[in-house]
Parts: structure tokens; sequence; C-alpha cells
């Protein structure tokens, strides 16, 4: 059973098998911990954005207590900060070249945290989380 549909206070949600964030069924030793309630909404998980370079695209989700979260599917330019000269200024991404979450990531040209990429101002490394911000930061390296 990898996907269900559960009713979490009258909301369908779809979940798959690593999506809730609550505790674990099991303790470090192995024995399992024993239910003491069902899932929370609050505990829900989603699946990760895998931001990658494109037309801008991005989804507004609605997050605990009615704040929105801009989850950016694609994106195409970023904002720049240049510590040279402590000025910022948008560029347009050309790809990604290194990427520290996953190596696979690097020719899927997706963007997370940390990621450098190559702008027409040269290589920058990503200070935003894209999949939750909206928008890629980043700052000039050499």
């Amino acid at each position: 059973m990898l996907d269900s549909e559960i009713y979490i206070n009258r909301i369908k949600i779809h979940l798959s098998m690593a999506r809730a964030q609550s505790r674990p069924k099991r303790k470090q030793t192995g024995a399992r911990y024993v239910d003491y309630r069902k899932k929370r909404l609050h505990e829900l998980g989603r699946e990760p954005a895998y931001t990658h370079l494109e037309k801008k695209r991005v989804k507004k989700i609605r997050a605990r207590s009615a704040i929105r979260k801009l989850r950016t599917l694609s994106i195409d330019t970023a904002n720049l900060f240049d510590p040279k000269e402590k000025k910022y200024s948008q560029a347009k991404i050309k790809s990604v070249l290194e990427n520290p979450a996953d190596k696979h990531f690097i020719r899927r040209n997706i963007m997370t945290k940390g990621t450098v990429i190559d702008t027409e101002k040269g290589k920058a490394r990503i200070t935003s989380r894209p999949g939750q911000h909206g928008a890629v930061n980043a700052v000039l390296i050499s």
C-alpha cells in the first residue's frame, strides 16, 4: 500500500509512504511505539517542489495558521548579490553547475539551497529555498 487517501477533519488527503512528519513507528532499538492517536493535519508532509530551470511557474500553498507559501516549480531568473560592490541585481540563469543535495539534480537542472548556478554575471550560490520562498536569491562567487 504505497498510496492511500485518508480523511482528516473532513478534508480528503492523498498520502504516500514518506509524507508524514510525525515520529517513526519504531524506536532506534527496533521496538515499536504504541499508537496513541491517529495522524493529524499539522503532521502532513508534501512532495518536494524540485524547482527546475524554465519559464517562471509558482504555486501558492496554504501552510499552517493561514500562512501562504510560494512553491516555485520553475524559474529562469535569480536575484544576485555582489559582495564586492554590495549591490543587488537580477540575472538570467544559464544552467546548474553543482548541487550538494543530489548529484543527479545537476543534469535535470533542479535547484535547491546551496546549488551553484551559472548566470549572465558569473557563478553564484543559491541562499534561498526556492521550493518554499517563491524566488531564487543567490550570492556571486569568485
